[in-house]
C-alpha cells in the first residue's frame, strides 16, 4: 500500500474504476452505483484517513450538520465540562467540513427535553451527539433519528435503543462497582449513606441507575449486613440539603460512610464541613472544581473521574469520520477511563 498522500489515482488504481467515478463519488455528485461507491469508501478505509483526502471530500463546499444534545451547562457544571469539550472538537472537524452546534434542556423538566427533541430533528441534521437523561423519550429520540437514518452517538450514559452508532463513557456498573470498593476500602461498612438527586416530576431520568446496581452488588458481595440509607436533594436548594441532611444525621449519627453518584457530591460539602468527622469516608464523581477544592482540603475522599469533555470530543470525531468516510468506530461501545482521584494527585490530573 502507498505510504504518503493518497490521490484519486491511487483509489482508482485500486478499486479498478475510472477516475471520473472516484471523483464523483468524494465530491458526492452525479450518479455513481452502490456497488462502485462501496468499493471507492472501502478504499478510503483501507488507505487510512488522510487530512488531504478529506479536503477532497469538502471540494464541492457540502458541509454537513452535527448536533450535541444535552442539559443546559447552567443546571450543572458538569455539563459545562462536555460543552468545553464540545468547543474543542468543533474546532478540529470544522476545517473538514462539520458545522457544530448545541441544543440543550432542563434536566429535570421532560417538557423542556421534549421541546429540545423536536428543534433537533426540526434542524435537519446530519448526525447528532446525544446525552440521554429521560429515559423513554430518549429511546424514542433514538427511533426517530433511526428511522430517518440519522446517525446518533450516545454520551455519559446508555439507553437500550440499541441502533446508535457508538457510545462513549464509563461502563456504568463497573463504575458503581469500583466506588464500592473506594468507599470501604476493603473494610466492613456497617452503615452507608446514598446521596441522591430528587427525581424529575415523571420519573424518567435516573442516569446513574447503573451505576447504583453495580455498587449495591458491590455491598452484598463484600459487606453482607451492611445497612443502606437513601436520602434525596434538590441540587439548587440549599436549605433543602441542609435539612435532608440533618434529618438523617439525626436518625443515624454514627454514619461514616457516604456515596453520591453523579457531580454533584459538592453539594452536600457546606454540611459535611459544618460537621467534621475524622473518621468519615466520602467518594463522588467527576473533577469539577467544587468537588476538586473539597478532594484537597479532605472533605471528599475520593473522586471518580470520567472526562466528560473527552466523551464528546470523541463523539464528535466518530460522527465526523462516520460522515466523511463511511468509517464507522471499531467498536460499538467505548469505555473511558475510571480515574481514581485522591488530594495527593489531583494536581496532576
Amino acid at each position: 500500500m502507498k505510504q504518503g498522500k493518497i490521490t484519486i489515482i491511487d483509489i482508482a488504481e485500486k478499486t479498478g474504476l475510472s477516475k471520473g467515478t472516484v471523483d464523483r463519488v468524494i465530491h458526492n455528485r452525479g450518479e455513481v452505483s452502490a456497488k462502485s461507491r462501496e468499493k471507492v469508501l472501502k478504499a478510503i478505509r483501507e488507505f487510512g484517513y488522510e487530512p488531504n483526502l478529506h479536503a477532497s471530500l469538502l471540494a464541492s463546499g457540502h458541509r454537513k450538520n452535527v448536533v450535541l444534545l444535552i442539559p443546559s451547562p447552567a443546571s450543572g457544571s458538569f455539563w459545562t465540562l462536555s460543552a468545553e469539550g464540545m468547543k474543542k472538537a468543533a474546532e478540529t472537524v470544522g476545517p473538514l467540513g462539520i458545522d457544530c452546534k448545541t441544543v440543550t434542556y432542563d434536566q429535570y423538566d421532560l417538557a423542556s427535553f421534549r421541546v429540545a427533541c423536536d428543534l433537533v430533528l426540526d434542524s435537519h441534521p446530519d448526525g447528532v451527539v446525544l446525552a440521554p437523561m429521560f429515559h423513554y423519550e430518549s429511546f424514542s429520540l433514538g427511533e426517530r433519528l433511526h428511522a430517518e437514518r440519522i446517525p446518533f452517538v450516545l454520551v455519559d450514559s446508555k439507553i437500550e435503543n440499541k441502533n446508535y452508532l457508538a457510545y462513549f463513557g464509563m461502563q456504568e456498573y463497573a463504575s458503581g462497582y469500583l466506588c464500592g470498593d473506594q468507599l470501604s476500602q476493603g473494610k466492613t461498612m456497617e452503615r452507608v449513606l446514598i446521596v441522591r438527586i430528587s427525581p424529575d416530576r415523571d420519573r424518567q431520568a435516573d442516569p446513574t441507575a447503573g451505576r447504583r446496581t453495580g455498587f449495591l452488588d458491590y455491598l452484598a458481595e463484600h459487606c453482607p449486613g451492611c445497612e443502606v440509607i437513601q436520602t434525596f436533594v434538590h441540587p439548587s436548594d440549599p436549605v433543602q440539603i441542609r435539612q435532608a441532611m440533618e434529618e438523617v444525621y439525626a436518625a443515624h449519627p454514627d454514619i461514616r460512610h457516604i456515596v453520591m453518584f453523579n457531580s454533584r457530591i459538592h453539594r452536600i460539602v457546606p454540611f459535611l464541613e459544618a460537621h467534621p468527622d475524622p473518621q468519615r469516608r466520602v467518594v463522588g464523581f467527576d473533577n469539577l472544581a467544587e468537588n476538586m477544592a473539597a478532594l484537597r482540603k479532605g472533605t471528599i475522599s475520593v473522586l471518580i473521574g470520567q472526562r466528560p469533555g473527552e466523551q464528546v470530543a470523541r463523539a464528535i470525531q466518530a460522527l465526523a469520520d462516520y460522515l466523511l468516510l463511511d468509517k464507522k468506530p471499531a467498536q460499538k461501545d467505548n469505555h473511558v477511563h475510571m480515574d481514581i482521584l485522591t488530594r495527593y494527585n489531583i494536581d496532576y490530573y
